[in-house]
């Protein structure tokens, strides 16, 4: 796992800054992850070989802010780093610095022998140690389960406008889902639907591409092939997810009671699970430490957050993420490290188990 990759402005994109302008930028976002107040040009004068003049730091602070990468919070004379700001950071100037050692207990937490026949027992300690180094949220993602085949399709006219179709998968799972209808539905047509889904889905795996083509056969007649558009979101839709391991919740709450706004959104993620799955997901298909900001979050629902993750997995194949989720206002070297360090600890301790 490296560090993340700068990005390469796109034409017409924020412009690079000026070596002076950096400096000031990465003291100002250091300092504000440090103390969480806005930071003014009287804080940084003379910090981190800023030995210019305090008005010249005041113009470049005016400039920056300008630019997108600060912003000035209601009447106070200082600043805070936007989602631009952090981005720029941990992008360009992070990379030029050595990041930390792991935080101690990362590397341990895999170590006791319990855990090489307890795989979840493993995942959610790692996910607590995570979270008690950084005080953010840790999230590991399990691998996914060994893929389900459709066992059987029922579907039944509950009322004359209800339908339900019930799928039962090999793995034991039972999902129902209930459709309504602008009008009464012909008894003739369930059973035709039933026997029909039967004939396509059995045996074939959950989230399977050829079943959506199998249920959209053409030689169906138009009042068939309307109604299994209707219905065919009960197979199309399933999906075996993987398992969601989350540590120091009360921790992180306790500690982040300033930014509920945002931490209540994460909190109905955490609960509703798709969402963050999928948004973790992203993050299977890169071999480097992966990290969204503020507002690249947004289509999640969670904008005011930030994401570091990294897949783990044996040589063959990714397994799943680890990752820590927390404000904006985050240490991004602690982060980065700490995630860094846990996905190759779970590498090697997968290696064993799956391999």
């Amino acid at each position: 796992m490296s560090t993340p990759e700068p990005r390469i402005p796109a034409p017409g994109g924020p412009p690079t800054l000026r070596e002076r302008q950096e400096a000031i930028l990465r003291e100002v976002v250091e300092r504000h992850i440090a103390t969480g107040a806005p930071v003014g040009s009287k804080h940084i004068a003379g910090q981190g070989g800023l030995d210019w003049a305090s008005s010249t730091i005041r113009s470049e602070l005016n400039r920056l802010e300008e630019l997108g990468y600060l912003s000035h919070p209601h009447t106070s004379a200082g600043r805070v780093p936007t989602d631009r700001g952090y981005r720029y950071y941990v992008d360009t100037l992070l990379p030029r610095r050595s990041l930390p050692s792991p935080p101690a207990g990362i590397a341990g937490a895999l170590d006791e022998g319990r855990m090489r026949q307890e795989v979840d027992l493993a995942m959610r300690t790692l996910a607590d140690v995570m979270a008690q180094v950084t005080d953010l949220l840790g999230v590991v993602t399990g691998p996914p389960p060994t893929s389900a085949t459709i066992r059987h399709v029922e579907v039944l006219r509950l009322q004359p406008q209800l339908v339900c179709v019930v799928v039962i998968t090999s793995s034991g799972d039972v999902a129902r889902r209930v459709f309504a209808f602008d009008t009464a539905v012909d008894h003739g047509l369930v059973e035709w639907a039933a026997a029909f889904m039967n004939e396509c889905a059995v045996g074939l795996p959950v989230g399977s591409r050829t079943l959506a083509r199998r249920l959209e056969d053409p030689s169906l007649g138009p009042r068939e092939r309307a109604f299994m558009a209707d219905v065919a979101p009960a197979l199309t839709d399933l999906r075996e997810e993987a398992a969601l391991y989350v540590g120091g919740q009360a921790r992180f709450l306790a500690a982040r009671v300033t930014d509920l706004r945002e931490i209540d959104a994460l909190m109905r993620a955490l609960e509703e699970r798709y969402a963050l799955l999928a948004l973790l997901r992203g993050a299977l298909e890169a071999n480097r430490v992966v990290l969204r900001i503020g507002e690249e979050l947004t289509p999640s629902g969670l904008s005011g957050l930030s994401l570091v993750a990294a897949n783990y997995g044996s040589a063959r194949r990714n397994l799943g993420t680890v990752s820590v989720i927390g404000p904006t206002r985050m240490d991004y070297a602690l982060a980065i490290a700490t995630v860094r360090e846990a996905a190759q600890a779970l590498s090697g301790y997968v290696e064993e188990v799956y391999e």
